[in-house]
């Protein structure tokens, strides 16, 4: 494995001096959105019908008003919001401005919603979100890339009312005596620097399930290709 990351990291050698200077970050996160605007329409449709089971109960979280307040961390191009039940009150953070034309757009063409908010946050910090001000908390292709999950799942919890529900769909490192995983090893530092600091070798799953979460609902499933590094995902949803 340390061979082949070796080959792997020269390869991407450019990438890593402009990174050094400074110059990578602020250009890519420029591109980055355009990129998952051609990308998620692709991934979007692969997982339609599990993205359709996973929310088809969302309703059943809806606060004493019959409202539903969800947040989503990473919202990106807003990919998701086709799948959210009408009348839904939707706040939005993403720490990248960028994807803000976007996620306007989307908003467009997804009317049955009504943006609360549109937050420009880590989710780490959302400090700007109220405690236990939320219904439903959704990430989804977040956790990859976050700096630290434990901190961003404290901050789902800090933000959920007793009840709510945190919603997940997220790759993660295969079983560690697969092939997939030898080969999620070797590609981790040039998917680190083309998927704006996505990792694909993270064991989400095992944090989910050291947080304090009343009850956990998690299965894995497979995103075709099925060869892929960042195949292996999991789905669910977990309540407070």
């Amino acid at each position: 494995v340390s061979l082949l990351q070796g080959c792997v990291q020269l390869l991407v050698l450019p990438v890593r001096v402009f990174a050094y200077v400074g110059l990578w970050d602020s250009f890519y996160k420029k591109v980055f959105p355009y990129i998952m605007a051609k990308i998620a329409p692709i991934y979007n449709h692969k997982v339609y019908k599990q993205k359709q089971v996973l929310f088809s109960n969302l309703r059943k979280f809806a606060g004493p008003s019959g409202q539903l307040m969800l947040l989503e961390i990473g919202t990106g191009t807003g990919t998701n919001f086709q799948f959210y039940p009408p009348g839904c009150r939707l706040t939005c953070t993403d720490p990248n401005p960028n994807f803000r034309k976007f996620l306007l757009k989307s908003l467009s063409e997804n009317q049955h919603l009504k943006l609360e908010r549109l937050v420009v946050a880590s989710g780490e910090d959302l400090h700007q979100i109220p405690d236990s001000s939320m219904d439903v908390v959704v990430c989804t292709l977040v956790l990859c890339s976050v700096t630290s999950i434990q901190k961003v799942l404290a901050e789902v919890l800090r933000v959920l009312r007793l009840g709510g529900a945190f919603y997940f769909l997220e790759h993660v490192a295969a079983d560690h005596s697969s092939w997939t995983y030898f080969w999620q090893k070797v590609c981790d530092p040039v998917w680190k620097c083309f998927g704006d600091g996505c990792s694909l070798s993270r064991e989400t799953q095992k944090e989910l399930e050291k947080t304090n979460f009343s009850e956990l609902n998690l299965r894995h499933i497979h995103v075709t290709p099925y060869w892929i590094p960042a195949s292996p995902h999991i789905i669910g949803y977990a309540v407070k």
